[in-house]
This record gives structure tokens, C-alpha cells and sequence, in this order.
């Protein structure tokens, strides 16, 4: 089953820092981006899997990771209920993940469980609240995981 939401909202400001290290901060951990091991992660901690599918070049997906990403509630919410992981759609496991779920749009936003029989899609950037708001309907809406 498949659930696709669209989001577009314009950011009230773009922060052009460079993006904050995210080992450091309170937002968002991403787990390092190797789809088997996020699977085998996600199955272990029974919890689901939160995919960033990105591309470097695109300017609403550096929003995310500047803005929304580093977020403490964000962070707070997505590291208790999922294993998170970013995967640049034009290079490692990406390339395969692209094609498998016909990423066409970026960011595409996808939460999963970890076996991957129930996928809920969002596209576009988020803000931190929206953000928790898709990670809530999922939770709340998607066969748990026995």
C-alpha cells in the first residue's frame, strides 16, 4: 500500500549557513546510508525506516537539512519511532532505491517498515512541525510491526 502526500509551502526565510553537523546537534540522526543495514536496524529495533531521498543539487532538500533536519522536537520524535536514513538518489545505494520506488520528484520523503510492504510517500519540503505531523499519520494510520 501506498500513501502519497504533497506538501508545498514556501520557507518563511532560507538560511544559507552550511549545514550543522548532525552528530552534534539535537535534530534528526541519520543512520550512515546503507540500505541493508538501516533494514536490518529498523528489524532489530522494531521500529520503522525514515528515507530522505535526495539529490545534492536540489535547493528544497538543503532546506530540509538546514532547517528542518536539525530540529529538536523533530529530532526528538524521529529518533524515538524510526531508523533514519539519507540516500542521495545519484550515487551508492541510492541509485537502486531511485529505481526501485520511482523517485522522480526531490526531497521525496518516504517512512517504511521494515518490510517494506507498507510504504507512505510525502514530496517537497517540510518544516519541522509538517514533518512530525507525516511521521504521526504514519505511526498512527500503518499496520504496526509484530
Amino acid at each position: 500500500t501506498a500513501m502519497i502526500f504533497a506538501f508545498v509551502t514556501l520557507p518563511e526565510k532560507v538560511d544559507t549557513k552550511p549545514a550543522v553537523n548532525n552528530k552534534t546537534d539535537k535534530g534528526i540522526r541519520f543512520v550512515e546510508p546503507n540500505w541493508i543495514k538501516a533494514i536490518e536496524q529498523a528489524k532489530k529495533e522494531k521500529k520503522m525506516i525514515f528515507v530522505d531521498a535526495y539529490t545534492t543539487w536540489c535547493g528544497p532538500c538543503r532546506m530540509l537539512k538546514q532547517n528542518t533536519f536539525p530540529d529538536k522536537a523533530a529530532g526528538e520524535f524521529f529518533n524515538k519511532h524510526f531508523i533514519n536514513i539519507a540516500l542521495d538518489m545519484e550515487k551508492g545505494d541510492g541509485l537502486a532505491f531511485a529505481e526501485k520506488y520511482q523517485i522522480r520528484a526531490y526531497p521525496t520523503l518516504l517512512i517504511m517498515d521494515a518490510d517494506l510492504k507498507s510504504t507512505s510517500i510525502a514530496e517537497g519540503y517540510m518544516n519541522p512541525a509538517q514533518l512530525i505531523e507525516f511521521g504521526k499519520y504514519v505511526i498512527n494510520n500503518v499496520p504496526k510491526i509484530k
